[in-house]
């Protein structure tokens, strides 16, 4: 319980860099988010409950959860602009609650480009300057070694392969489990400017 307590005080942060931005998901969001997340190579390493396709309904009932969310850290990647990714921490519960899961998902239009091996940066520093989580982790299906390698550039070091742990578009596929301890951490020597908003 001592999580929950801790986010509902919390504000979401806004963390700028010189490519993107990490800042609160707003309702005006929604045609974007449709446009990025309507494609079937992004919801393939996601779990179910990132439908493909992605339709306005979607992105609707998506949105409104986000904004009653205050128990994860959970932000839009924007780019130009327009949000063009998802970036989140999820806050575990009882003998878990130091532990932190790390997810993310970016437009396939930007995939490459070095945004989200920064934007992992940026919020592993937000995560281990800001709240109380001593462990971040990720789950890594077996097909996507760019993901495992976000992580890699981070710190994350692997720690185990659950086999056949995962059913997804009909096949059994292993999950790879990254962590990052925060004392064995360095922050990320990214520079630019990080603040707080509603």
């Amino acid at each position: 319980m001592a999580s929950v307590l801790y986010f509902k005080q919390m504000q979401l942060p806004l963390i700028k860099r010189e490519h993107f931005i990490l800042r609160p998901w707003d309702p005006m969001d929604a045609p974007a988010l449709v446009k990025h997340a309507n494609n079937p190579r992004v919801a393939a390493n996601l779990r179910d409950g990132f439908p493909y396709p992605y339709t306005p309904g979607d992105a609707k009932r998506w949105l409104e959860m986000v904004g009653n969310n205050r128990e994860d850290v959970i932000l839009a990647i924007e780019v130009h602009g327009e949000a063009v990714g998802g970036i989140g921490l999820h806050g575990m519960k009882d003998v878990y609650r130091y532990n932190g899961e790390i997810g993310y998902w970016l437009s396939e239009t930007y995939w490459g480009k070095g945004i989200m091996s920064e934007a992992v940066a940026a919020m592993v520093n937000f995560a281990f300057e800001q709240t109380q989580w001593l462990r971040l982790f990720a789950c890594i299906y077996e097909n996507n070694p760019s993901s495992m390698r976000v992580l890699e550039k981070n710190g994350f070091k692997p720690e185990a392969i659950h086999r056949r742990a995962v059913m997804k578009g009909g096949k059994l596929l292993d999950e790879h489990l990254f962590a990052l301890l925060k004392d064995q951490w360095s922050p990320s020597s990214s520079g630019a400017s990080s603040s707080s908003s509603d």
